[in-house]
């Protein structure tokens, strides 16, 4: 048994049963542990936790960020984070369901460690933007309020996508990318 097994059960619990409603001994029971083994791998459901939000800004960071930094105008950059942002949520489901749903359940302590990744994350939404708005490619007059409102849309993706539904990750990708670039208006 290793702490990524018991890492990768922990995210299934609490998608499951959401933070507070899952027990220490859930986790152990899902990675075939007794309660007081489990302990011997992790010290608490909050270490857990943070190890499972970290775990997911990292992904999310390593891939965004490449993306970030390639020599491609902001539009297309933005499509392909777009993607590329969706495709990771729905690979994951389980851990990007923590990402976004549990990590108010953080105690103050840890959630100060969470908060700068988090911080980099978005900041790499809005670097994008703004670079748009710099080559006249964008009118956005807050980046950070549209950053914000772009994954609020992509995040709420999560709670109905469904794999083999109507739509491919991609093309609903395409969707909110013209969404956004294009908006409503004809």
């Amino acid at each position: 048994m290793t702490r990524e097994d018991i890492l990768e059960a922990a995210a299934q619990v609490f998608r499951q049963k959401g933070f507070h409603g899952a027990s220490m001994q859930d986790i152990a029971k899902a990675v075939s542990l007794q309660k007081a083994s489990l302990y011997h791998h992790v010290s608490s459901k909050q270490e857990i936790l943070l190890a499972l939000l970290d775990r997911a800004l990292e992904l999310l960071l390593e891939r965004i960020s490449a993306i970030s930094i390639q020599e491609l105008p902001a539009d297309k950059k933005l499509r392909e984070m777009i993607r590329a942002y969706l495709q990771i949520l729905t690979e994951n489901t389980d851990l990007s369901a923590v990402l976004l749903f549990e990590h108010r359940s953080l105690e103050r302590k840890q959630h100060a460690r969470h908060v700068p990744n988090r911080d980099k994350f978005e900041a790499l939404w809005r670097a994008v933007l703004t670079e748009g708005v710099t080559a006249k490619l964008f009118k956005c007059d807050d980046p950070a309020l549209t950053a914000r409102a772009l994954l609020g849309i992509m995040n709420w993706t999560l709670t109905w996508y469904s794999p083999g539904g109507p739509l491919e990750i991609d093309q609903i990708a395409d969707h909110y990318s013209n969404l956004l670039l294009n908006g409503l208006l004809k």
